[in-house]
């Protein structure tokens, strides 16, 4: 079969994703620029699939065996630069200036970034930080790619993906690109709301400050990080949304978990992280099937106990055609 990209049979994805789970991909699309994921999309519609959009694979749980249908890669789309013109609107997604092109503006003067939806969340923070940028100093240690951490907002105690954004170009679903203003987005908690629209790239802001500034802060929130989270092991980073406080008497996922006795449960090779209660961990060769049975088991326990229904915030492909942002649904 022709795709207008990169293209794999049969690929295995447990390895693109973080938590290190899950069986074969029908087809893996692998675009390197907007215009390839553009016609990779539009390629799969043709043949009568909904594409999943799969990024750095680190809100995903991939079920066993074989995945029907197409999925397309942002892992080669890995760019970020800096805008050529200086508030003109005019900044371009596709590309770097060229030699001989005029160069980008004192990062003081315009302290933006361009970047791709490839674009690992660890890269970006490294990048702000070499330029004296600050604004996402707390998505350090966050994995996962540049699209995937708008779509679904990420970040955490220390801020959220959507505080820099000032521009998000997306593709629709009929595959035309759109551009979103920042003004005209309505994110909430671990949510861009971008519906059925797929991110190709952003124009971020930020705020000039000395360098020294933006990394001492970045190595203490990782630290901080590193404290009570497993961030070196196998995970899906916080498997659960945060419930409203009125309903859980203030207490977070992780401490609803850890209050209901759950820490180091186990089901095959996965478990609750005796760390953190929002953590499952991979500690070997867990199968989707364990992840799944101990997350579903997790919810029962919690409400059961304090009557608090835990809502997902990671992903969760199990064969089923996809919902609107790539979600199995029910």
């Amino acid at each position: 079969m022709n795709w207008p990209c990169a293209a794999l049979a049969s690929a295995p994805l447990a390895g693109r994703t973080t938590l290190r789970v899950g069986g074969q991909a029908e087809w893996l699309l692998e675009p390197a620029s907007p215009d390839e994921l553009r016609e990779a999309w539009q390629a799969a519609r043709d043949r009568g699939w909904r594409p999943r959009l799969l990024g750095g694979g680190a809100n995903l749980v991939i079920g066993d065996g074989l995945l029907p249908g197409v999925v397309i890669a942002t892992e080669r789309m890995n760019r970020v630069f800096r805008p050529m013109d200086m508030g003109t609107g005019k900044e371009e997604f596709e590309r770097e200036a060229p030699p001989g092109e005029v160069a980008p503006p004192n990062p003081a003067d315009d302290p933006r970034l361009v970047a791709w939806a490839g674009l690992p969340l660890p890269a970006l923070v490294r990048a702000m930080r070499d330029l004296g940028f600050s604004g996402l100093e707390g998505l350090a240690g966050v994995p996962g790619h540049l699209g995937g951490g708008i779509a679904m907002n990420a970040g955490g105690r220390w801020g959220e993906m959507w505080s820099a954004v000032e521009t998000v170009r997306l593709l629709d679903a009929e595959g035309e690109f759109t551009d979103l203003q920042a003004s005209e987005a309505q994110p909430t908690y671990r949510n861009g709301n971008l519906g059925d629209r797929i991110v190709v790239g952003a124009i971020l802001r930020f705020e000039p400050e000395p360098k020294l500034v933006v990394a001492q802060r970045i190595r203490e929130w990782i630290a901080e990080k590193n404290r009570v989270q497993p961030v070196s092991e196998r995970s899906a980073g916080c498997v659960f949304k945060n419930p409203d406080p009125e309903l859980s008497g203030g207490r977070s996922a992780g401490q609803l978990v850890d209050q209901a006795g759950l820490l180091g449960m186990e089901r095959g090779e996965a478990i609750i992280s005796p760390r953190h209660g929002n953590f499952l961990v991979n500690r070997g060769n867990a199968r989707a099937a364990d992840v799944i049975g101990l997350l579903d088991e997790v919810r029962a326990r919690v409400a059961e106990r304090f009557g608090v229904e835990l809502e997902f915030e990671v992903k969760r492909w199990m064969g089923a055609e996809p919902g609107a942002d790539g979600t199995t649904l029910p």
